[in-house]
């Protein structure tokens, strides 16, 4: 399995950007898709995960009502758009895939089974 991210670049604050994630090596109808996040210093942080199947979703506070998950199942491709960027988005932001099915531990990055490498997301005037 192969996650390849890659859309990251700088935004000015209130910008929008959009990050895909190309997955191959598999078929992930029953798997999640995450996105998690890592600014400097700090832990990795869940953001938003979404149902390969369905397409159901959940956000972190964080993001909610500003970043959207979604996916094209035809191309095998995940987005996170992302828009009212502010300064704190600020991060490399890695794409995921878990078989997991436990709904409390989707956020957690060690539930996750596959990771991408990252893209780099700068938001700065």
């Amino acid at each position: 399995v192969q996650l390849q991210a890659s859309g990251g670049g700088l935004v000015q604050p209130g910008g929008s950007l959009r990050v895909s994630c190309a997955a191959s090596g598999r078929t992930f109808s029953g798997y999640v898709m995450g996105w998690f996040r890592q600014a400097p210093g700090k832990e990795r942080e869940f953001v938003a995960w979404l149902r390969w199947s369905g397409g159901s979703t959940l956000y972190a506070t964080s993001v909610k009502g500003r970043f959207t998950i979604s996916r094209d199942i035809a191309k095998n491709t995940v987005y996170l758009e992302m828009n009212s960027l502010k300064p704190e988005d600020t991060a490399v932001y890695y794409c995921a895939a878990t078989s997991g099915k436990i709904y409390s531990s989707l956020g957690v990055p060690s539930s996750y089974d596959y990771w991408g490498q990252g893209t780099l997301v700068t938001v700065s005037s």
